[in-house]
């Protein structure tokens, strides 16, 4: 995924570069190099030396305002190309490529500016004297707090003008540094992305319709062959297409244009209003950095950020062969991060999703060919003993008429005696017969074992138990209860008796 942090700009003749690949880093400034000759694809005049995209070219590697801006020679890409071969590159030697990486790589010299705005920025916050009583006191503090915010200009004399403050300034709070996947694509492969301010369903659906208006803006030239390499959804509406072009020889050959190649294109005026026509908000090259550029990137921290907060990044990078750690400036680029994450993270779940539903695909095809598997032997051991039968018949016809013949009847003796040993009570057919009795017993008893045994939870048998217990204190409770009406019946009955007796007396 793409993390950039600044927007290519350009001049006639001059190709200012802030690109990261998509799936890369971005970076945080502007650097501006200066491109040679125009690009022309109209045939190219017998110079030697100079193709379709000749002349000196710019190679569009830009980190933004956070790694300082210079301006200077770009990338030397002058390739003596041949002469009418469009991008060139067949059966000549191409110059020697010289590279320049102003802004990301190089420091600019501009000590005495940069030495009086670190003076202003310290005086404004800690001694203005704008009003020159103990409200400049109440002023540095709000210069101190526009400074943290990122924000603001900060007044603190009446001859010098005020500080803007940027959330670049070292003192800005809303800072972090994350980290960003490294291209791994060279030049060689001519990729450049282009991000177009519509929908991936738009994108795809005239899909053909852009390849044709982008093989217009590169001269309608017949030899070059525009090509779609992914198209992927970003942020806010907005689709990344990767797009690379191939350059076909007469002789049948063709190669991919270079990266720098097509980009450098692209960044001239009149080629770049063609493409934010086409709805083309960005344009960035997708190539690697090679070691040395890594290394003086990582040596370098970006403007505003503390050195050891850098250093601390460096260590605490999870994977320092895939992964650069850049600064993250300001709530706006946390949220541009948080809103690329959760778009990966979504393309991630659809990807899972797919996956998921190719499994469950496979794991009926297997259930289906297992199946079909089995009825197949089935088959084929029916087809087998068919065949079997058949041959037996046919050997009976074919012998029907002639004697017995001395190795027919060996082959009678040896299968009757293998006969007889398998009859044979204490061989082979006797043994397999207990063998049989043993297994069906075991079979029984394994099942009638496996029947009874049961395994109850520790806390289901305790609650088991107390609920036994408050059943027989129950039934206690009862038959003392019992007991006691039995008593009051015997009692009552003992009364009865006595009454009648003494009636009966009395009636006597």
């Amino acid at each position: 995924m793409a993390f950039n942090f600044g927007a290519p700009s350009g001049t006639s003749g001059t190709a200012a570069a802030t690109a990261a690949p998509a799936g890369g880093f971005g970076g945080f400034g502007t650097t501006s190099t200066t491109a040679g000759s125009a690009f022309s694809f109209s045939a190219p005049a017998n110079t030697g030396t100079t193709g379709l995209f000749g002349g000196t070219q710019n190679k569009g590697f830009g980190f933004g305002t956070g790694f300082g801006t210079t301006t200077g020679s770009g990338t030397g890409l002058g390739t003596g190309l041949g002469t009418g071969l469009g991008f060139g590159g067949f059966n000549t030697q191409q110059q020697q490529q010289q590279t320049t990486l102003g802004g990301l790589f190089s420091q600019p010299t501009q000590a005495p500016t940069q030495s009086n705005q670190l003076i202003n920025t310290a005086s404004a916050l800690s001694a203005p004297t704008l009003l020159g009583d103990e409200r400049d006191a109440i002023l540095a503090k709000w210069n101190q707090l526009q400074a943290f915010w990122g924000t603001g200009k900060g007044y603190f004399n009446n001859n010098i003008p005020p500080v803007e403050f940027t959330q670049e300034n070292p003192f800005c709070r809303f800072k972090a540094v994350g980290y960003s996947c490294m291209p791994n694509n060279k030049d060689e492969d001519g990729l450049v992305v282009l991000v177009f301010n519509k929908k991936e369903t738009d994108v795809r659906s005239q899909q053909q319709q852009l390849v044709e208006s982008l093989h217009k803006v590169l001269g309608g030239n017949q030899t070059l062959t525009v090509n779609v390499e992914g198209i992927k959804t970003l942020p806010d509406d907005q689709t990344e297409v990767v797009i690379y072009v191939v350059e076909r020889s007469p002789n049948g050959t063709s190669r991919r244009v270079p990266a720098t190649t097509l980009y450098a294109h692209f960044e001239q005026t009149n080629i770049k209003t063609q493409l934010q026509q086409l709805g083309v908000t960005l344009s960035m090259t997708r190539t690697e950095l090679s070691p040395a550029q890594i290394k003086q990137l990582l040596q370098n921290p970006p403007a505003g950020v503390d050195p050891i907060i850098w250093e601390q990044a460096k260590v605490d990078n999870p994977d320092s062969e895939k992964l650069i750690p850049v600064p993250m400036v300001g709530f706006k680029e946390l949220l541009r991060r948080l809103k690329v994450q959760d778009q990966m993270t979504k393309q991630h779940q659809t990807r899972l999703d797919i996956i998921s539903e190719d499994i469950s695909e496979l794991q009926k095809n297997q259930t289906t060919t297992m199946a079909k598997i089995a009825q197949y032997k089935r088959k084929l051991m029916d087809l087998s003993h068919r065949t079997l039968q058949v041959l037996i018949k046919q050997e009976i016809q074919r012998k029907s008429g002639y004697a017995i013949q001395a190795d027919e009847e060996q082959l009678r003796v040896q299968l009757d005696t293998i006969q007889c040993e398998l009859n044979a009570p204490t061989q082979f057919k006797g043994r397999l017969n207990e063998l049989m009795s043993q297994i069906r017993m075991q079979n029984h008893f394994g099942a009638v074992k496996s029947e009874e045994r049961y395994y109850i939870d520790a806390d289901l048998l305790r609650e088991i138990k107390q609920h036994l217990k408050q059943q027989q204190e129950g039934l206690s409770h009862l038959i003392s209860i019992i007991k006691d009406d039995l008593e009051d019946i015997k009692l009552v009955e003992h009364g009865l008796n006595e009454t009648i007796h003494i009636r009966g007396g009395v009636f006597s």
